[in-house]
């Protein structure tokens, strides 16, 4: 039987897979788009701010992790 700190170590783990495919997306879409400045530059802030809100979700979520991880 599966342990429940197991299950939540499994659904974290799926989380952060997903955002961490969320995030390189982000990351490329940032980059693009920082290349193609000055053009679109009033997208800038909202690009920027939603490719930060995805990594410091990702972070929390591996930091919840990690102390899942440790409590074993």
């Amino acid at each position: 039987m599966v342990q429940a700190g197991e299950t939540k170590i499994e659904e974290l783990k799926t989380k952060i897979r997903k955002l961490n495919s969320k995030a390189g997306q982000m990351k490329m879409d940032l980059h693009d788009l920082a290349e193609g400045l000055p053009t679109d530059y009033k997208q800038l802030m909202d690009v920027a701010a939603a490719t930060y809100e995805i990594y410091r979700q990702l972070d929390e979520l591996k930091q919840q992790l990690k102390q899942l991880e440790n409590a074993k």
